[in-house]
């Protein structure tokens, strides 16, 4: 632009130096005298000259406008290229940084920039960026470390802690209280191992680390999960419905993806009314494949049902609930749609209940490629 307005003003000073029009001579009447015959000839030849000078100088502005037109819109042209090509040149390190930034995840931390050059704001900020991704493969390291070692250090004495329970019950005749002591230590402890499980799991689904990638189909695994509770369904009057096609399939982790249709089903059927139903559909098209689970009951406030993916928050209260309730169900589910890059949609229902909408990757043109190129 800085070019392109020097331009204009140095285009714009010609035009103004070469407008200076030439003085209209004397009148040769004021001259020498010479008779009214000549005097009139005089005149008419000056008018003459006068008309040619003015349509010389006509032309000569009008081919002075097309020119600066011309040379105005070929400096605009050659400010637009440079501009472009010096902005190129400059901002080229900055998108090499954002592309390397972007492509960096917490699969890939190790990864640096790594950018090479002159010390200038450039490399800087690249080093910047550096020093902070060594800073988080670190701290994500050290959590991976954490977790793995808290899911041992603390089964050691829940374990022990269920070992001196069981001696204590099996002595002879064990006293009353004892008994009942026992019961509720043995429910708590159960209730612990839960809770501990699923801050595993959800450790596990946060940072992505899983390597058992494979082919899962969501609608076998809703199927096996409505079987496993069956009886608690039954026991509640539950009316099923379900609605799973064959082609919902995505590739993942199938121990994760297991845990997050278990989870959605468990969810349903625990926070559920009495006669209630639960509605499950599965299925998929060529760029995704959706799990929805639906159920009956009071109306929901919004409001808490968008909180419900967030670890330890439950409808109406937070932090409390049921005993046989973590508090980490849907936010497990949520950790792990988020892990296979998938969406999770919460939504009250207007006649009452919830609506769960998961939508994963689908796997359907991959797997039929791999089955049409074994059968080849």
């Amino acid at each position: 632009m800085g070019f392109l307005g020097s331009g204009i003003v140095l285009l714009t000073l010609t035009w103004l130096m070469s407008g200076v029009r030439l003085s209209t001579p004397a009148d040769p009447s004021t001259g020498a005298g010479g008779g009214p015959a000549g005097l009139a000839a005089a005149r008419q030849q000056i008018r003459q000259l006068q008309g040619r000078l003015a349509e010389a100088q006509g032309q000569q502005e009008r081919r002075l406008v097309v020119a600066w037109l011309v040379a105005l819109v070929v400096m605009a042209g050659l400010s637009l290229l440079l501009g472009r090509v010096l902005a190129g040149r400059v901002l080229r390190p900055l998108r090499l940084v954002t592309a390397a930034t972007r492509r960096i995840s917490a699969e890939n931390l190790h990864e640096r920039l790594a950018v090479t050059g002159p010390a200038d704001e450039v490399k800087e900020l690249a080093d910047t960026v550096d020093g902070l991704l060594e800073r988080l493969e670190a701290s994500f390291v050290a959590q991976r470390r954490f977790v793995g070692n808290a899911s041992h250090e603390l089964r050691t004495p829940l374990a022990t802690m269920r070992a001196s329970l069981d001696v204590a019950v099996a002595k002879p005749e064990p006293a009353a209280g004892t008994l009942a002591l026992a019961g509720r230590l043995r429910t708590e402890l159960d209730r612990v191992d839960r809770l501990l499980d699923g801050f595993l799991l959800l450790a596990r689904a946060e940072h992505g680390a899983f390597a058992d990638r494979t082919l899962v189909s969501l609608g076998e695994l809703a199927r096996e999960a409505l079987d496993a509770r069956a009886p608690d369904i039954a026991a509640k009057a539950l009316v099923l419905r379900t609605d799973v096609r064959p082609a919902a399939r995505t590739r993942g982790s199938a121990a994760l993806l297991s845990r997050l249709v278990r989870n959605l089903v468990d969810n349903a059927i625990a926070h559920n009314e009495e006669s209630g139903w639960i509605r499950v559909a599965a299925d998929g098209d060529g760029s995704e494949v959706r799990l929805v689970v639906e159920t009956g009951g009071r109306v929901l406030n919004q409001g808490e049902v968008d909180r419900l993916g967030r670890p330890f928050e439950r409808l109406g209260t937070a932090r409390t609930g049921s005993e046989e309730s973590s508090g980490l169900g849907l936010s497990i589910v949520a950790a792990i749609v988020a892990a296979h890059h998938g969406r999770l949609v919460l939504r009250a229902r207007p006649e009452g209940g919830l609506r769960v909408a998961v939508a994963l990757p689908s796997a359907a043109p991959e797997s039929d490629a791999v089955t049409a190129e074994a059968a080849a």
